[in-house]
């Protein structure tokens, strides 16, 4: 019998991704993929470490594997992505439980790596952050109808709070022709809703190209039949260009949503924060988004108690949420991270105000999305289906509004069965926390 192998990937989609190569040379090592990892007698666990909420995660799920181990449940356990990526040492003195610690420029050689530990050897290994994988086959961890493309990794822009630079390496984009080749596989696999990810996709092609390559990639994704919705995750809004925007705004299979890290409206934070920009600056590109692309979706994501910021900065942010009624909004407390240039400032705050701050924003924002889901009742959406929900008994999914794993769902009643990726349209009927709640009009929409 091969030897069972569970993955657990946290964090990002894009970490995901990497989980999803790795389990595919596994495979094709002649490895069994265990669908629960508890079953496993090996488990690698693809960590995350972008911030501490994030690491406090990836800390307990390796904890509750270390007591299956102590137990005899699993035989060995290995730690790749992020966290093992920025903790190396620290794993090693402080979880001598683990078999393996493992950077992600070694993320190819995880089949020798599981033969090494097999063989009960330790294993610490940290090829150079270029050398992660940045195309091959891939074992889909995702609902049959959905995939991500990541077109790019790393990232250049040294945000002063942010880690990621230092775990993942410069930014460096996929070439085209790779990209579409693989969205053409995907394509042939059924995938119905193409999610294009990377830390930073508007900066993609730059690098390789001279010039911003986002609108060409997604005009030549949209040609590939199959393709019902493509979705881009994150966009830097000082490179949101106009060819963007004709693309999102003109091609039908091109979904308009957009995810704006924007982090804060104040020019002294933003400046403190490395970031371009302002709040009129901000306003005015939001106002030019929505007239530009009626309809899109806006989501963004801010930070709440960063160093120095003072109470009249922090109303300010909130008068900002307030007018701009984002779609979609989360707001995150401050996050010290050791060796980022913020983590060093003067100014720190004590983590209940960072709390309390982020704590006032989500709710001011849970607010507007109340209003906002009320504003569609009676409208028809085109609807996703992803499941069947047995104790509402009615079907559930989501409508172009709404991102996988990040956003909220649509429940909805059907006459006939629906089946899984398949596409519906739903007249809106009420509402249910942030979710909506409709009925499906059409099961077969063009």
């Amino acid at each position: 019998m091969p030897t069972k192998i569970g993955m657990v990937s946290l964090g990002c989609p894009k970490n995901q991704v990497d989980a999803e190569m790795m389990m595919h040379r596994l495979r094709e090592a002649g490895y069994a993929l265990s669908q629960d990892p508890a079953l496993a007698e090996v488990v690698i666990i693809n960590t995350c470490g972008f911030i501490e909420s994030a690491k406090q995660e990836a800390i307990e799920e390796t904890m509750e594997y270390i007591t299956l181990k102590k137990e005899g449940r699993i035989k060995k356990l290995l730690l790749t992505g992020c966290l093992a990526e920025r903790y190396r040492e620290e794993i090693r003195e402080e979880m001598p439980e683990v078999d393996a610690v493992v950077g992600i420029g070694s993320n190819k050689d995880i089949v020798s790596i599981v033969e090494s530990v097999l063989h009960d050897k330790k294993v610490c290994r940290f090829g150079d952050k270029c050398d992660l994988p940045l195309e091959g086959e891939r074992v889909l961890s995702t609902l049959p109808f959905y995939a991500y493309l990541k077109i790019a990794e790393g990232c250049d822009n040294r945000c002063s709070y942010c880690a990621i630079p230092d775990i993942r390496g410069r930014f460096r984009s996929r070439p085209m022709e790779s990209l579409l080749a693989e969205a053409e596989t995907l394509a042939a696999k059924g995938v119905k809703e193409l999610v294009v990810v990377a830390q930073d996709p508007t900066r993609y092609g730059k690098d390789l190209y001279g010039k911003y390559k986002l609108a060409e990639l997604l005009r030549n994704l949209a040609k590939i039949d199959g393709f019902r919705w493509i979705r881009v995750l994150y966009a830097y809004p000082e490179r949101i260009t106009e060819e963007l925007l004709d693309v999102i705004a003109s091609e039908p299979k091109v979904v308009k949503y957009l995810d704006l890290p924007i982090q804060h409206c104040d020019r002294d934070i933003l400046r403190a924060m490395r970031r371009p920009g302002d709040r009129e600056s901000l306003e005015k590109l939001i106002a030019h988004l929505r007239e530009r692309v009626p309809g899109i979706t806006l989501r963004t994501t801010l930070i709440a108690g960063f160093p120095g910021e003072t109470e009249a900065q922090f109303e300010e942010l909130c008068d900002f949420v307030q007018k701009m009624r984002f779609d979609r909004l989360g707001c995150f407390a401050y996050s010290q991270e050791e060796g980022t240039p913020a983590a060093e400032m003067d100014g720190q705050l004590d983590d209940e105000t960072k709390a309390e701050r982020a704590r006032i924003i989500n709710e001011e924002q849970m607010g507007i999305m109340a209003e906002k889901n009320e504003e569609a009742v009676g409208r028809e959406l085109l609807c996703v289906v992803e499941g069947y929900d047995r104790w509402g008994e009615c079907f559930f999914g989501r409508g172009e509004a709404d991102a996988p794993d990040i956003d909220g769902k649509v429940f909805f009643t059907a006459k006939n069965k629906l089946a899984i990726g398949q596409f519906v349209r739903v007249k809106v009927e009420d509402t249910m926390d942030l979710d909506l709640i409709g009925v499906v009009t059409d099961e077969h929409p063009e």
